[in-house]
């Protein structure tokens, strides 16, 4: 059966940044399953995802427009140190919850701390990132209707 909307795939991946990088991978692990077509993955490896079958192995290179997206500097903001009440010592390299600019939720984390100025990246981590994937699909079955209607692999 080869990979169409509604299949449920299950695989074996690593990801890759340009450098070589790994950045996360299923290898030793148990496989990845997702539902295809419902944007349970990013849609550029969807996209490459499809007419694949169970054995094949593949790479997948997708640019960050069809990733994380491009990094958006309005996501990068200096605020100062009181902003943070409550934290006594600020790292750089922590996450906080915050509320974005229509309202959402969003982690950010600090980037840079300079005196009583804290630098902080609302962008997701990969945003930017070109991604390389190594692909093992190891089976692909129809999607039963519950899975269809709830948008995830039971």
């Amino acid at each position: 059966m080869k990979i169409a909307n509604h299949s449920v795939v299950e695989m074996h991946y690593t990801l890759k940044d340009a450098e070589g990088t790994v950045i996360d991978s299923s290898s030793g692990g148990q496989p990845f399953k997702y539902l295809q077509g419902v944007g349970n993955i990013i849609p550029g490896l969807e996209k490459e995802m499809l007419d694949k079958s169970a054995g094949d192995k593949f790479t997948a290179v997708v640019p960050p427009e069809d990733a994380y997206g491009p990094q958006n500097p309005a996501l990068i903001q200096t605020l100062p140190r009181a902003a943070f009440g409550g934290v006594d010592e600020l790292e750089v390299g922590m996450a906080f919850h915050a509320q974005g600019a229509e309202g959402q939720p969003i982690e950010v984390e600090i980037i840079d701390i300079d005196g009583d100025n804290v630098t902080i990246n609302g962008n997701h981590p990969l945003a930017g990132v070109e991604l390389h994937f190594d692909i093992e699909v190891i089976s692909v079955r129809e999607a039963t209707q519950e899975e269809i209607e709830h948008g995830h692999v039971h």
